[in-house]
């Protein structure tokens, strides 16, 4: 997130708030909250309307454009007029720039996994937007305008609501090609957050499925089932290998989750049974293939890696648990997954606890 003082709201103080959910909710997730240098995506932003990548959009139509300038909205025909005054000079001074602020933003991102920006730093009316058009559009692209520029991917989640009743959202960003990781944490996210699916009166599902496609020739997915799903203590022998986080769903209704005793930290044990089999929640990662054979290699007997199935069908590496090992074992498929169970006996110490 950006730094302290680097958060604009224009004077939105609900939007400082709601933003300061939305750091909560993914921190009590298991994310880090980790503060950098927004100065190099800020400034990248003022460059596609206040640089010559304007002129671009009228190289795009300018035939049209110059025979029918009136057909064009008043606003939209200002803003692409404006790509006549840059000199080829001016346009490569700007690309040496663009380069310069990548560099920066690459410092950046070696701190961290994703962005998390408000979508929209406030939220106007219309009839503000038609009064000043060209500020409040660039006050909504404040967060938003330097994605395509520093080749990024981004995806825009629901987060509540104000106290006038207007939508907030924020906006999680990554480096190009992480679409998946942006997919399985928007959705995640979107999950805590609750509430209808967008006007509908539907309500959003808990059990969304899981995003997932091909993997890379030079990596391998693998189902994590326990103590490596994301926050948990184990986690770190899938982020340390360099393991990215895939999407989040179930397997097919055909397993067993079992409480495996005397195991340090606590660990749960997935079987595969002919029948009276239920969905249980997984994440899926996705790790380089060389780092593959080492962390197979540190897996600790009953728990081995085999082929887990996915609700959607999908066959991928995953942790499985020899029968033997679960012969006495509690039965937690019940709770449809490990941090459910996790939960449950949390709630059921503090229940009990002395005052």
């Amino acid at each position: 997130m950006p730094a302290s003082g680097e958060l604009n709201t224009f004077g939105d103080a609900s939007t400082a708030a709601l933003f300061a959910e939305a750091v909560a909710r993914l921190t009590q997730t298991g994310g880090q909250k980790v503060e950098i240098d927004f100065a190099p995506f800020r400034e990248t932003a003022a460059l596609l309307y206040g640089g010559p990548w304007v002129a671009e959009r009228l190289a795009a139509i300018r035939e049209f454009f110059d025979r029918q300038p009136e057909s064009v909205f008043p606003v939209t025909r200002g803003i692409i007029a404006g790509g006549r005054r840059f000199s080829a000079v001016e346009a490569f001074e700007a690309w040496y720039r663009l380069e310069e602020l990548r560099l920066r933003a690459r410092i950046e991102w070696r701190k961290i996994d994703v962005l998390l920006l408000p979508t929209a730093a406030t939220i106007y009316t219309a009839a503000e937007v038609e009064a000043t058009p060209i500020e409040l559009n660039t006050n909504l692209g404040y967060y938003t305008n330097f994605v395509n520029l520093l080749n990024c991917c981004a995806l825009a989640v629901p987060s509540g609501f104000n106290q006038r009743g207007l939508p907030f959202g924020v906006t999680l960003v990554a480096p190009a090609s992480r679409d998946g990781l942006l997919f399985a944490l928007g959705a995640a996210y979107h999950r805590l957050v609750g509430g209808r699916l967008g006007a509908t009166s539907a309500s959003l599902s808990q059990d969304l499925p899981p995003r997932s496609g091909p993997s890379g020739r030079n990596r391998v997915r693998v189902a994590v089932v326990g103590a490596h799903l994301s926050g948990l203590p184990l986690n770190d022998q899938l982020t340390d290998r360099g393991a990215i986080l895939v999407c989040c769903g179930r397997t097919r209704p055909a397993y067993r989750l079992y409480a495996l005793p005397n195991t340090t930290p606590p660990k749960p044990g997935l079987v595969r049974c002919a029948r009276d089999g239920q969905a249980i929640e997984l994440e899926v990662w996705e790790m380089p293939i060389e780092e593959f054979g080492s962390f197979v290699a540190s897996i600790p007997p009953p728990l081995g890696i085999g082929t887990v199935e996915l609700a959607d069908g999908e066959r991928v590496k995953g942790f499985l648990c020899e029968n033997y090992a679960v012969a006495g074992a509690q039965d937690i498929s019940g709770f449809g997954g490990w941090r459910q169970y996790l939960a449950a006996v949390d709630a059921r110490a503090t229940e009990f606890s002395p005052a």
